[in-house]
């Protein structure tokens, strides 16, 4: 299978892969996940969405992604630059990015790339991506948590912006149920998952995905 497949799908894969979840401050360890499960009904409410594109665009594009997903880095490093420029930016396609976590590590980027309300999300999704085989290169969850840590700094955070939100286990335990919410309902069990206009697609080259927009386009 060309993309990373989630184990097992749903609320008990997500609460086994996270459940050894923490983030290394120095060599003390502080978890940003204290159980296995999110400790029952958690409001989402409060996750935003990380939306770009013209809200009123004839076509919606949702992508399902996770930032320790190889096919992710490659979707975002071959297609998504394109289809910002062709599509995005022209007002053709409001885009939707959701979180999906396989690990601990990817939910921690997502703690990074969400700080300040998400004001820095894409780009500095962005550069997670791009740097994906760096950051994760860590021979330990403390050297990676650095690494991250590191990201944060260059796109001009300060330290305790970057603790604060590596520290903030609600907003980690609101996530993961909302990514488990998500994932049910639009029955995604793969990475990345797309969809054009509710219709799901699997990863695709830009051209295939190109004809896929266009057909919504000119139908």
């Amino acid at each position: 299978m060309d993309r990373r497949t989630l184990l097992g799908g749903g609320t008990a894969a997500a609460a086994a892969l996270l459940a050894a979840g923490g983030i290394y401050f120095g060599t003390t360890p502080r978890p940003v996940l204290a159980q296995a499960e999110t400790g029952g009904d958690v409001d989402t409410s409060t996750i935003n969405e990380m939306v770009l594109g013209d809200e009123n665009a004839p076509v919606t594009m949702v992508e399902y992604a996770s930032f320790t997903c190889p096919h992710c880095a490659t979707f975002h490093q071959n297609v998504f630059k394109d289809l910002k420029a062709d599509y995005i930016d022209t007002g053709k396609v409001r885009f939707i990015y959701r979180d999906v976590y396989f690990d601990r590590f990817g939910l921690w980027a997502a703690l990074m790339a969400r700080c300040d309300d998400g004001a820095r999300f894409f780009g500095l999704a962005d550069v997670i991506y791009a740097k994906q085989k760096e950051w994760l290169n860590g021979d330990s969850p403390a050297e990676i948590a650095d690494n991250l840590r590191r990201i944060g700094k260059v796109a001009g955070m300060e330290d305790d912006t970057i603790e604060a939100c590596l520290a903030d286990q609600d907003k980690a335990r609101t996530l993961v149920a909302w990514f488990q919410e998500n994932a049910e309902e639009d029955d995604v069990t793969a990475t990345p998952t797309l969809f054009v206009n509710g219709t799901k697609h699997s990863n695709m080259s830009y051209a295939d995905l190109r004809d896929v927009l266009d057909a919504e386009l000119n139908g």
